[in-house]
This record gives structure tokens, sequence and C-alpha cells, in this order.
């Protein structure tokens, strides 16, 4: 790799730190500040030594705790608790921040045709796959740096601090490698997001089986995520665990610019499987069409679904033992999910989250309009006889009913496991799709206002991220942290009632409905209005 080849490198990542000004923030903001503003909650759940014994008790007895949220190493301590509580989503969550940065700024690049143009000018052939990783590493180093440095000073020990700070940064780098080899096996960005994500779901997976089983305790050590762990920040630090994430980021990453030279500009090492020489009769409408390309994330987020409501049903009724006895930890469980019932108050709070996520699915099918008119695809559509209401039509049924039937999947998947233990299936069924259909309108605002994004200002159709990342930053951690209440009030997950638990009012249901329907008014008015591309 010459100098000349790298030509371009500065010029790029400044050109990627500033198309990322908005969404990039908000990843390092959400992802930086959630483990030190937890901690001072850990002395309201637990304030006594008898609480905190029995948290470790409980999560230690219980695999389904160790599948969620990896081995209790020591839960009586607040560094112990957060790092068990945080390390591994934090890992997840830096994952897909890395994967979506890094295919944003070369593999998309190439698909609108872009790369191809700078290639043409003094831009070396290394300088995309270099900016983009420069600007992914460097977020997740930063990340890891912030959160370091937050959490020592809330009172954790530095040594912990440190230990939590640089297993996630590296986890970041881990995965960024990961996708600086995916967009070279891929051909389209779609897909070298789904490469991507597929192995920061796999890792997960991974992580979570041998956590959760005596058995198979080396399947962590396959995973990423799991080495964030087995460092073991606030309890007993194993430093040469980070060997393996920074060795692994290594030797993955010289692996992408080792694959960059051997495919032209535009093309995966990855041959594309070759299509049929007619379209079939079924790809006659835009519905068709945006079944077509629809279909595969839909399946996708629902087989995640699926397996998250069978994982969060069946710890509901033993949540108690994670929760503890004090009348602050209650109070506070009880303020998320909003029920006086423990249980209910926790399926509460799971329906709330489940929309939170389900509205991130809509958010991505919705912008997948974008992503067709960017790529000049839409063009040659609009060009036949299918207007741009119909057209936008075919993808908001994806978006606004896919986010629907999310809901109603991880309800079933939550009700009958939360069912099989209690004995009672039918009626945990019942109160678990109830409590995740009130929370729908709340998750169509979100993806409405995506629309309104895309209907009105185009260039900023990325806003439409931070929109979902504020609705769920507000809504997870304000209630930990006691934001005011007027704060609160802008997320509209904050509104429905939450169910089971609570009486079934119908006026604010009738309100965020009425608000999504304005903005999505709004959004395709715009839509109609202005100029394609």
């Amino acid at each position: 790799m010459t100098a000349h080849e790298l030509a371009g490198t500065w010029h790029l990542t400044r050109l990627a730190l500033r198309r990322d000004r908005v969404v990039l923030p908000i990843w390092i903001v959400l992802l930086s500040v959630v483990p030190a503003s937890t901690v001072n909650t850990f002395t309201q759940f637990y304030p006594t030594v008898a609480d905190r014994l029995a948290l470790q008790a409980g999560a230690s007895a219980n695999p389904s705790y160790a599948l969620l949220y990896g081995p209790p190493f020591d839960l009586t301590t607040p560094g112990g608790f957060v790092a068990w509580r945080m390390c591994g989503f934090l890992a997840l969550l830096i994952g897909l921040m890395a994967v979506f940065t890094v295919t944003r700024h070369t593999r998309a690049e190439e698909d609108t045709g872009r790369a191809e143009l700078l290639a043409s000018a003094v831009v070396g052939r290394y300088a995309a796959l270099t900016a983009s990783v420069l600007v992914a590493g460097g977020a997740s180093v930063l990340i890891g740096l912030i959160q370091a440095g937050s959490m020592a000073g809330a009172g954790l020990p530095a040594a912990g601090s440190a230990a939590f700070g640089a297993a996630e940064a590296l986890t970041g780098l881990v995965f960024t490698a990961v996708a600086a080899v995916a967009v070279q096996l891929a051909e389209y960005s779609r897909t070298a997001n789904g490469i991507g994500t597929a192995v920061v779901g796999t890792a997960f997976l991974l992580r979570g089986a041998g956590d959760s089983t005596v058995d198979a305790r080396w399947l962590s050590w396959l995973s990423p995520i799991g080495w964030t762990q087995q460092v073991r920040a606030f309890a007993g630090e194993r430093w040469w665990v980070l060997l393996l994430p920074a060795g692994f980021a290594l030797v993955t990453g010289a692996l992408g610019f080792w694959l960059l030279p051997r495919r032209d500009v535009g093309v995966g090492i990855l041959p594309p499987r070759p299509g049929p020489a007619t379209a079939a009769p079924g790809l006659r409408s835009p519905l068709a069409l945006a079944w077509r390309l629809h279909r595969g994330p839909l399946l996708g987020w629902m087989i995640g679904t699926a397996v998250a409501g069978a994982v969060f049903g069946s710890i509901a009724s033993g949540i108690g033992d994670l929760v503890g006895s004090s009348p602050q930890a209650q109070q506070i469980f009880q303020r998320l999910g909003g029920s006086h019932a423990l249980t209910q108050a926790f399926l509460a709070a799971m329906a709330g989250m489940f929309a939170m996520v389900a509205s991130l699915y809509g958010i991505q099918a919705a912008l997948r309009m974008r992503g067709e008119e960017t790529a000049v695809r839409l063009e040659p559509v609009l060009a036949t006889g299918v207007g741009r209401l119909r057209w936008a039509a075919g993808h908001l049924v994806f978006a606004f009913f896919g986010t629907a039937a999310l809901l109603l999947v991880g309800g079933l998947f939550m009700g009958l496991a939360n069912g099989l233990r209690t004995g009672d299936t039918g009626g945990s069924i019942g109160d678990t799709l109830t409590g995740m259909l009130v929370q729908l309108p709340a998750a169509w605002v979100v993806v409405a206002l995506a629309v309104t994004i895309f209907g009105l200002l185009p260039g900023f159709s990325a806003a439409a991220w931070a929109v979902g990342a504020l609705a769920l930053l507000l809504s997870l951690f304000g209630p930990v942290v006691n934001l005011p209440q007027a704060l609160l009030d802008v997320s509209p997950f904050q509104h429905p009632p939450k169910l089971p638990g609570q009486e079934l009012t119908a006026t604010p249901l009738v309100w965020l409905t009425a608000v999504a329907l304005a903005a999505l008014v709004a959004g395709l008015a715009g839509w109609r209005r202005r100029d394609v591309g």
C-alpha cells in the first residue's frame, strides 16, 4: 500500500464526518453516557448487602439471566452490576454502529456511483475504505474513552472503568474490521449490512448460548461479545483477554484491505446470483415489488423479535428475584413499566421496549424509499404508469403494518413463554398481545416522522434515525435518571397505557394515531410536490 493509493483519505474522512454529523454524535452520546448514568441507581435498587446478595443468588440460579445479560461475576458492587447489565448490549450496539458506518461510506457509495466518480479523480484505491475504518474505529475508541472517564468520574474504580471502556472500544474495532471484509464480499450495501449484522447477531447468540449452558461455556470464547464480558470489568479484571479482540481486529481488517484490490469497483468478491430472464407475474404491481424488497429484512426482524420475546417471557415470572425486595427498587421498576404487580410491570416495560425496537424497523422500511430514489432505481418505475403515491404506498404498507407484525410476533412468543412457566398460557398471551398493541400508535408516530423527513427534507433523511434514537433514549433511560416529566413526554412511548397492569384508556391512543396520520399526510404531500432525487 503506497501513499498514492491512500491519496484523498483525509478529505474522504472529513466528508464522512460531515455526512454523519447528526447520526454519529447520537450513537456516541447514547453509547457513552448510559453506563455512568445508571451507577447511582444501583444503590436505590439494592441499598443493603442482603438485597445485593439476593440479586447475586437470583441471577446465578436462573440461566435465562445469563442468556440475556451474561455471567453474573460480581453483582454486589455498582461497577459489577453495571458491567453485567450493560456490557453485552452496548457491545451489540457498538457493533451495529460500526457495520452501518463502514457500509455507508464504502459499498453504499459504490451503489450510487459516487465512488467511481471519485476514483476517476486524485483518490487512491484504499482511500474510501481507510476513511470509513478511521471514522467507525475512531468513534468506537471515543465511546470507550468516554465510558471509562464517565464511570471513573461517577466514583467507580479506575481499573474497572478502564477495562470496561477498553473492552467496548475493541469490540467496535472488531466489527469495524468485519464490516471491512463484508463490503468486499457483497455487491450491494444492503447485502453487506446483512452480512455484518448477521455476524454481530451470531456473536451475541453464541455468547448467550455459552453463558447459559454449563456444558457449552466454550461457545462464549468464540464470540467477540463474549470476550468483552470475559474481561471481567469490576470483578477481577483479566487484561490478557483484550489481546483476543485486538488480534482479531488486526487480522480481519488486514483481510479486508487485501481483498479490496481483487475486485472491481461496484462488484463484490461473491458473484451475484443471476435472476430469471423475465419477471415473475407476481411482480406486476408496486406492492409486489415492495414485498420483494422488504421480505428478507422483515423475516429477519421477525425471527429476532420471536427469540427476544421468548427470552423475556421466560424470565418474567422470576423477575422478583432479580429486582430484589427493596421498596426503592420496585418503585423505580414500576415507574418504567407502570404497574403495581412486579411481573406485570416487567411485561408492560418489555412491551414498550419492543415497540421502540419495532419502530426502528419501521424507520428502516420507510427509508428504503430514499434508498431506491438515490440509487436511481425509482425514476424508471415512475416513467411507467405508476404514480408517486401508489409507489410509496407499497413501501409504507411494510413500514406500518410490518411494525404491527413485529409487535404481534413479540407479544405472542413472550406470552407463550411466560404462560408455559405460570400455567396460564391463554391469559398470558392475551395480556402480552394487548400490551404490545396499545404501544403501536406510539411506534407509528416515529415511523410517520421518518416519512415526513423523507417527503419534506430528503437530504436529511438520515435524521429519522435520530428521531428514533431520541425516543428510545428518553423512554429507556429518562425515568432511571429522573428527567423532568415534560422532557419525558417528548417521547411518544411515554403516553400509551402500560398494559398489563393499568386501565386501558383510549384518549392517548387516539391522539397518537392523529399525530401519526398528520405526519404521514405531511410527508406524502411533500413527496408528491418535490423533485425526485
